[in-house]
């Protein structure tokens, strides 16, 4: 097979071509390594290259898979890290110049997990500056391989760009307000934040220690629940897809918002059409509480962030980006009394969205209100949501969310999320293989986009 014939097969396909004999690790190792080449700098997705390290794991894994040494679905299969998370032997540079990138002595959890299932670690993805709302310039943004003149989101979208454009099956970014699910959407690809705590998070830097989240990122729902099996140490079994009986709530305040673009509003429209066509029943969900949730997870992720980030800004606060260092030192003057309402709140909107879930299976909305932008958005303010719409309010949940693909804006793609009560990351999954398989709607990238 050619590098291309082998850019967008699934795991479960590459696991099967393993299996027989007509391709090996090394084969698709090599197959990334020439797509990657062939796609950077236009992409600017990858932090670090890990070619040797990946060559060397490739022929370990198709020697194992020679002799009968069979680790399970990831055995083989490449795998970007988002480059805030340790690969033993790679260095971090957390997309920043407020220190040098650091070799890491040791391997995340999920990353140690992962390398005991046979992954194989490609690359370190390009991110937003300690996954905190903006490239540093020297670094740049990331862009998407559907329009190399727009972002593929953040601040996973290095992870998510590698996956759309067919350098690899399978990456992992962190989710704090939406950095998972927003560059799926973007990049028209299936991006899964998990209930909170389910995957752990040793060896990946903090962003907000209340809000984060790591997990996985994939072009299809199947193999979205076969990474989750390794990053949560438990099995995610999906049978054949079906929507008949399920009780879908879409979200009044996502759905319903001006700021959807026309194109989005039509998408959802017509989306919604088709579920109910599959046998969901579709029902209207009203939830207040969600009015607040963006603003009042802004007021968690300021102070915590920046007590994280408090000895990197006195050592080198130069070295951020500008409007990185200014979120840093806008939490320095936040006050107390509003973080803690702020986590007071937390606790009046799980219990709010939770009680919802006695009527209905999965909550829904647009991922983003708009197809991908030029440029990453800044945080907005005064009652405007912008891309966090619908994102934010899953992390202070902490509930299982997901975006997979519903659509086309012309070339740009649009995506639908959806959310589950705490702890039915596999009911989650089990919906969105039902609604994939309804909208049918995942789209590569045409060759020209990315060319």
């Amino acid at each position: 097979m050619t590098a291309d014939e082998i850019a967008f097969m699934s795991v479960a396909e590459l696991g099967r071509a393993y299996r027989n004999g007509s391709l090996s690790p090394v084969d698709v190792v090599r197959a990334s390594i020439q797509r990657l080449e062939r796609l950077e700098p236009a992409l600017n997705a990858v932090a670090q290259r890990l070619d040797e390290m990946a060559l060397a794991d490739a022929e370990q894994a198709t020697e194992e898979l020679r002799s009968g040494r069979d680790r399970g679905p990831l055995h083989g299969i490449p795998v970007a890290i988002k480059d805030l998370i340790e690969v033993k032997g790679a260095p971090t540079g957390y997309g920043s110049k407020v220190r040098p990138p650091a070799m890491a002595s040791e391997d995340g959890l999920l990353v140690q997990w992962l390398r005991e299932a046979g992954a194989i670690f490609l690359c370190k993805s390009n991110l937003l500056e300690y996954a905190y709302g903006i490239a540093h310039p020297d670094v740049g943004q990331t862009n998407n391989p559907h329009d190399v003149g727009r972002t593929s989101g953040g601040s996973s979208g290095g992870s998510a760009a590698l996956v759309a454009a067919g350098i690899l099956p399978l990456a992992i970014g962190t989710d704090t307000g939406g950095s998972i699910r927003i560059p799926a959407s973007y990049c028209g690809i299936v991006g899964l934040k998990p209930t909170f705590g389910l995957v752990p998070l040793n060896g990946v830097f903090p962003l907000s220690w209340s809000l984060d989240h790591a997990g996985p990122l994939a072009r299809n729902v199947t193999d979205t629940a076969l990474l989750l099996e390794v990053l949560a140490g438990k099995a995610f079994p999906l049978s054949a897809p079906s929507l008949q009986g399920v009780r879908i709530g879409a979200v009044q305040f996502h759905c319903d918002s001006p700021e959807l673009t026309p194109a989005a509003a039509a998408n959802l429209a017509e989306a919604l059409k088709r579920l109910e066509a599959a046998g969901a029943i579709v029902k209207r969900i009203d939830i207040p509480e969600l009015t607040l949730a963006n603003s009042e997870l802004r007021r968690i992720i300021l102070p915590e962030a920046s007590v994280i980030h408090a000895p990197l800004h006195a050592e080198n606060p130069a070295g951020y980006a500008l409007r990185t260092r200014s979120q840093v030192e806008a939490g320095f003057e936040a006050k107390a009394v509003d973080y803690i309402r702020a986590q007071e709140f937390r606790v009046k909107l799980r219990n709010a969205v939770e009680a919802v879930f006695s009527d209905i299976d999965v909550l829904l909305g647009p991922s983003v209100p708009f197809p991908a932008p030029i440029t990453d958005p800044e945080f907005t303010e005064d009652g405007e949501e912008g891309e966090m719409l619908s994102s934010g309010f899953a992390n202070m949940t902490g509930q299982p969310s997901l975006s997979l693909p519903s659509g086309m804006d012309g070339h740009l793609p649009l995506g639908l999320q959806l959310t589950g009560p705490i702890g039915s990351d596999g009911k989650l999954l089990q919906i969105a293989l039902g609604i994939e398989a309804a909208l049918d709607a995942y789209r590569r990238p045409s060759p020209a986009a990315v060319l």
